[in-house]
């Protein structure tokens, strides 16, 4: 199963917002990036695993927000 089935299945509230967030940037954010700051907004003891797993080839974050948090 795909990480955003899980997201979906597991948290529908966060994956609800960070769809809306994804769909209002009219494809400037990527669900995976709105996923993230939106779980951050209401868990902000998740920031140690916010990178887990989400870094490009490049071992880049792809969401702009999160890079200036580092």
């Amino acid at each position: 199963m795909s990480t955003s089935i899980w997201r979906w299945l597991l948290s529908p509230w966060t994956s609800w917002r960070a769809w809306q967030q994804a769909r209002a940037s009219r494809g400037n954010l990527s669900f995976d990036a709105a996923w993230r700051r939106t779980r951050l907004d209401k868990h902000p003891d998740d920031m140690p695993y916010q990178q887990h797993g989400h870094l490009s080839a490049t071992n880049e974050i792809d969401d702009s927000a999160t890079r200036h948090q580092q």
